[in-house]
C-alpha cells in the first residue's frame, strides 16, 4: 500500500482487542478519540495529520484490523523467524522487517524484582520471597510498577541507540508463581511462598503493577511462569532438565494452577512453559496444559513462551521426540508461540517450514501463534506515535530515583520477619547505643555480593549498605569480623570471631545461605547453616558471656536455627531473607524500632524443625507438605508466623450471614486492637476449615489478609469478604457443597506451638443447599 497521510478521525468504533488480545477490552469511541487527539495536540473536534504507510500502523484502527492487515503482509519464513527468535544468547532478538518498518524486538527480559541482567544499572528491591513475607499486595504493586518504569525508562534508551540484545526489551519472564512446596528447593527465593492463595493476591498485584494503568499503553509486559507443577528438583537428586513430576489432578487443580488462573484474570500477557515434565508430558508439549486449560478453561489469548531451551529439551532431556521436528510440531499444536533457545540458530522452530510442507502445522495456526507476539508489541506502543504512548518520555534519569530507592528501604524494612525476641533484647534504644561497642560479625556482615539473592539488578555501589555499613550509621563504636569470607563457611577463623564478640556490647551475627549455596540449578541437600555457620555462632554467643547477641538470617529455604531458637544466649533472630541494595539501613532501622519499623513481616512459607519433617523432593504429592496437608508433628517456625514490638488483641469476630446458600458469599469483621506501648502493623489473617467436605482437602486454608497499621492503644474494625468460589473443592470438577465451616481471625494460623501471644478467634456457619458445580454459580 502506498504512503499515504490521513486526518485523526473525531470518532471512531470501539478497538477491539482482536483473538491475541488477554482479556483486555478495547477502548470506548468517545474515550479513543479524545486520547488519540489529546496526545498529538488536536482538540476533539479537530484533525491532526499522521503519516502511515500501511493500515497496521494507523492507530484509529481496532487492535484486531491492525493484526490482521500486519499478518496478513508477513510471508511464511517471515512468521517463522518470529517465533523461533525469542532469545537468548544469540538467538534473539526477533529480526526485523525493513518492508513494514517494524524495527528488531528483544522478548528476553527479567524484571523479578526489578531491571535484572539489563546493561546498566537499576534499583534493586528485596527478593520475592521477602517480598511475600509483607503480605502486601500493595507493597507488590508499588515495586512492580517501579520496576517497569526503570525497564521502559532503558528500553527508550537502548532503542534510541539501536541495542537490542538480551534484556533490553520490554516482556518481563515475571513473576515466578511456582509454589515453594520443598523447602530444599534452589529457586524458592524467587517464588511468593508456599500458599497459593497468597501468590494469587501478589501475582495480580505485580502483573497490574507492571503493567499500569493506561487504557491504551502497557509500561511494560508480565510473563507468568513457570508454568506448571514445577518446584523442584534443580539437580538433587535428580535434573529438573528431565524430571517427570507425577502429580495428582487433585493437587494440580488445588495446589499447583490457582495462583496461575490468578495471573490470566489479572491480564498478563504471557506464560513461560517449564523444563519438566507433567506425568509424562513435557509442559511445553502439554496440551492439556497450554490450550485445554489455561486457553480454553481460563480464557487466556496471550502467547506462551518456552523456557530457555525448554523446547530443545523435549527430545535431548526428555527424549519425548526423536527430532526437532517433530518437536516443534508438538509444542506448537500444544499451544507454544515463541520459542526461548540457548542460543541456537537452527533452533527447534526454525523446523517449521518442514512441518509447514508435510501438513503437520497449518499456516493459519502459525499465523494464530504469531498473532498475540504482534498485539503484545502493539500494546507496548511499538506501532503507534511516540507522542501518543507517555511511557515513550521516560528517560534514564527515572533509573535509581530517590522515589525508587526509598521504596527498596521501605520493601526491606517490610520483609523482615521477627522470629525471636527475648528479655526485650530488641529493640535497641539509640541512646544507650552512644559510646558502646557494637560488633557486627559473619560471612554476611560486610559482603555486598550475597546480599541479593538471584535474577537481581545491579545498582551502583554507592547505594548498596550492607549490615556493617548500616549499622555504621548508628551511634556506637562498631567492628567487624567475617570469621567465613562466603556462605559456605568451609574456613573459619574462630579467633577473629570470639575476638570481636568478647570484646563487644552488642553482638550482630549474620548468617545464611546466597546464591553459592542456593539458586537456580543448586538445590540444598539439608537444612543446616552450611559449614561452619552454626560453630560461628556458638562461638559469637560463648564470648558475648551474657551481652546481647542478635542473629540475622539472609536465606531463602528455611534453615535449622533451633540451637538458636532455644539457646538463651541468642536474644532475638530476625528472618532478612535477601532485601538487596537497602540491607542495612534496613537494618540499623529495624534494630532501633525507629518509626515505621517495627516488624511486621511474616513468613510465606514453613519452616521445618528437622530433615525427619522433609519429604523426598521429587515426590509430588502434597501430603505432609506445606502447613496446608502438614503432619501432626510442630515445624520450627510456621507458614504466617511473626512478632512485634508491640502486642495486638482481636476481639468481636462476626460472620454474616452465619446459615447462607451455596453460591453466597460470606461477610466477616474483626476488631484488631494495638495494646502495647509502641505503634506497630500486623497481618490479619483469615482461614477457612471444611468440617464435612466429601473429598480430601486442606486442613485449612489461608482465604484473606490485610496488612494493617495500628497505633498503640488504638483499635480498627476490619471487613472481609469470603467468596463462594473459595469453599469450592475439586471432584472431577470445581463445585460448592453444603455444610458446615469454620473461620478463624487472628494474627497467625490456629492451634500453633510456635506462635505470637495474640489470640486466634474462630466462629462457625452452615452452608444450605444441593451440592452445584461452581461453574453453575
Amino acid at each position: 500500500m502506498p504512503h499515504r497521510t490521513v486526518p485523526l478521525p473525531t470518532r471512531r468504533s470501539a478497538a477491539a482487542p482482536g483473538a491475541a488480545g488477554p482479556g483486555l477490552a478495547g477502548l470506548r469511541a468517545a474515550a479513543a478519540a479524545v486520547l488519540l487527539c489529546a496526545a498529538l495536540g488536536a482538540g476533539p473536534g479537530r484533525a491532526q495529520p499522521f503519516s502511515f504507510s500501511f493500515p497496521f500502523q494507523d492507530p484509529a484502527l481496532p487492535w484486531h484490523r491492525r493484526l490482521d492487515d500486519l499478518l496478513g503482509r508477513l510471508s511464511p519464513a517471515e512468521l517463522v523467524l518470529q517465533v523461533a527468535r525469542g532469545g537468548a544468547m544469540g538467538n534473539g532478538p526477533a529480526p526485523p522487517v525493513p518492508r513494514l518498518g517494524i524495527a528488531p524486538y528483544n522478548w528476553n527480559t527479567e524484571c523479578l524484582r526489578g531491571d535484572a541482567e539489563a546493561p546498566g544499572w537499576a534499583t534493586a528491591f528485596p527478593q520475592a520471597l521477602g517480598l511475600a513475607a509483607a503480605f502486601s499486595p500493595e507493597l507488590v504493586y508499588r515495586v512492580a510498577n517501579a520496576t517497569a518504569t526503570e525497564v521502559r525508562a532503558k528500553h527508550n534508551d537502548f532503542a534510541a541507540t539501536g541495542r537490542y540484545g538480551d534484556h533490553t526489551g520490554l516482556s518481563c519472564f515475571s513473576p515466578v508463581l511456582n509454589i515453594m512446596r520443598h523447602p530444599l528447593w534452589g529457586r524458592n527465593q524467587e517464588t511468593y511462598g508456599e500458599d497459593p492463595f497468597l501468590s494469587g493476591e501478589l501475582a495480580r498485584s505485580f502483573v497490574q503493577g507492571l503493567q499500569g494503568q493506561h487504557p491504551r499503553y502497557i509500561k511494560a509486559s508480565a510473563g507468568c511462569k513457570h508454568f506448571s507443577v514445577h518446584g523442584g528438583p534443580e539437580n538433587i537428586p535428580v535434573s529438573r532438565l528431565s524430571f517427570d513430576a507425577k502429580v495428582l489432578e487433585r493437587d494440580l487443580r488445588t495446589t499447583f494452577l490457582p495462583q496461575f488462573q490468578a495471573c490470566v484474570r489479572a491480564g498478563s500477557y504471557s506464560f513461560m512453559c517449564s523444563y519438566n515434565r507433567i506425568n509424562g508430558v513435557p509442559a511445553c508439549a502439554n496440551k492439556k496444559l497450554l490450550t485445554d486449560i489455561l486457553r480454553r478453561e481460563w480464557g487466556f489469548e496471550g502467547y506462551v513462551v518456552s523456557d530457555e531451551g525448554a523446547l530443545e529439551l523435549i527430545m535431548l532431556g526428555h527424549h519425548y521426540t526423536r527430532t526437532f521436528l517433530e518437536t516443534a510440531v508438538a509444542s506448537m499444536n500444544a499451544g507454544c508461540n515463541l520459542e526461548l533457545s540457548y542460543g541456537m540458530r537452527n533452533n527447534v522452530f526454525m523446523h517449521i517450514p518442514q512441518a509447514l510442507a508435510a501438513g503437520n502445522i497449518t499456516l493459519q495456526m502459525l499465523r494464530d501463534r504469531v498473532r498475540p507476539l504482534f498485539y503484545t508489541r502493539m500494546r507496548l506502543g511499538e506501532f503507534d506515535p511516540p507522542a501518543m504512548n507517555p511511557y515513550s518520555a521516560l528517560n534514564l534519569s527515572a533509573v535509581q530515583s530517590p522515589e525508587h530507592r526509598n521504596l527498596s528501604l521501605e520493601a526491606a524494612v517490610k520483609s523482615f520477619v521477627l522470629l525471636k525476641n527475648v528479655r526485650g533484647t530488641l529493640p535497641l534504644r539509640a541512646q544507650d547505643l552512644s559510646g558502646k561497642r557494637l560488633a557486627v560479625v559473619g560471612p554476611f556482615a560486610d559482603n555486598p555480593r550475597v546480599l541479593f539473592g538471584d535474577y537481581a539488578p545491579v545498582p551502583e555501589p554507592r547505594y548498596i549498605y550492607t549490615p556493617r555499613r548500616g549499622l555504621e550509621t548508628l551511634p556506637a563504636n562498631v567492628s567487624f569480623a567475617a570469621g567465613c569470607r562466603e556462605p559456605r563457611c568451609q574456613q573459619y577463623s574462630r579467633e577473629e570471631v570470639v575476638g570481636a564478640a568478647g570484646a563487644a556490647d552488642v553482638v550482630v551475627v549474620c548468617l545464611g545461605t546466597g546464591t553459592d549455596v542456593e539458586t537456580e540449578a543448586k538445590d540444598r541437600r539439608d537444612l543446616s547453616l552450611p559449614g561452619h555457620q552454626l560453630e560461628l555462632l556458638q562461638d559469637a554467643v560463648q564470648a558475648a558471656a551474657g551481652r546481647p547477641v542478635i542473629l540475622l538470617l539472609f536465606n531463602a529455604g528455611p534453615l535449622d536455627v533451633s540451637w538458636a531458637q532455644a539457646h538463651e544466649g541468642v536474644g532475638a533472630i530476625l528472618a532478612c531473607f535477601f532485601p538487596a541494595q537497602a540491607t542495612g539501613l534496613a537494618i540499623a532501622r529495624v534494630l532501633l524500632g525507629e518509626a515505621g519499623a517495627n516488624p511486621a513481616g511474616r513468613l510465606p512459607a514453613t519452616w521445618p524443625a528437622g530433615m525427619h519433617q522433609v519429604p523426598p523432593m521429587e515426590n509430588y504429592t502434597m501430603e505432609g507438605r506445606t502447613y496446608r496437608y502438614y503432619g501432626q508433628e510442630a515445624p520450627l517456625y510456621p507458614f504466617g508466623y511473626g512478632l512485634s514490638y508491640t502486642t495486638f488483641r482481636y476481639r468481636d469476630l462476626v460472620l454474616s450471614p452465619t446459615v447462607l446458600p451455596v453460591c453466597a458469599n460470606l461477610s466477616v469483621s474483626v476488631v484488631l486492637g494495638n495494646t502495647g506501648q509502641r505503634d506497630g502493623e500486623e497481618v490479619v489473617q483469615l482461614y477457612l476449615r471444611w468440617e464435612q467436605s466429601s473429598v480430601p482437602v486442606p486442613r485449612w486454608q489461608l482465604v484473606a489478609f490485610r496488612h494493617v497499621a495500628v497505633p498503640a492503644g488504638r483499635e480498627t474494625k476490619l471487613s472481609f469478604q469470603v467468596v463462594a468460589e473459595q469453599r469450592a473443592v475439586w471432584a472431577q470438577d470445581w463445585r460448592l457443597e453444603p455444610g458446615t465451616f469454620t473461620l478463624f481471625a487472628g494474627g497467625q494460623q490456629p492451634g500453633q506451638q510456635t506462635r505470637a501471644p495474640s489470640e486466634v478467634l474462630s466462629a462457625r456457619f452452615t452452608v444450605t443447599g444441593a451440592t452445584r458445580p461452581l461453574r453453575g454459580c
